[in-house]
């Protein structure tokens, strides 16, 4: 048998909290009577965005729902004429973080690294040879190709 889920509550209920929040905010643009808000004024629109470039909330800055959109724009329209970032740079306080993986040299690097000196060994010993066979000792391959395009 299904139970009436009314009985089983309680007579009382839970008032809402009325208590006050704090001081309302004011749009500071109704304040001081603003017919527009201008996207040239970037000291103004640099107050309603956060450090890392992101538009503020209408219940954090105090605007009217009118003057949050035409901030809104006005932000908007410096970012396209580059008078505001779209972000700004953050630079992490942290070390590289957990793991081999980030930073540091990986496992498989050692062979790698060997083969570069074994083939950087080769080339030295190739250049020597081409040395030798030109006939001209102590010379750059650029020295070579310069005298080699003056004789043509």
């Amino acid at each position: 048998m299904a139970r009436n889920n009314d009985r089983d509550r309680g007579t009382k209920r839970t008032l809402k909290d009325t208590r006050p929040r704090g001081k309302k905010k004011i749009c500071i643009f109704c304040k001081d009577r603003a017919n527009w808000v201008d996207y040239k004024d970037v000291n103004l629109l640099r107050r309603f965005m956060s450090d890392r470039g992101k538009i503020r909330a209408r219940r954090v800055t105090g605007n009217c729902s009118q003057h949050q959109r035409d901030v809104q724009v006005a932000i908007k329209t410096a970012r396209e004429l580059a008078l505001l970032p779209y972000t700004q740079r953050t630079v992490n306080e942290r070390g590289p973080g957990r793991g081999p993986g980030r930073g540091g040299p990986r496992r498989d690097d050692a062979p790698a690294a060997e083969l570069a000196v074994d083939a950087s060994l080769e080339i030295d010993d190739l250049d020597v040879d081409a040395d030798e066979n030109d006939g001209s000792e102590g010379e750059d391959d650029f020295v070579h190709a310069a005298r080699d395009q003056a004789e043509a």
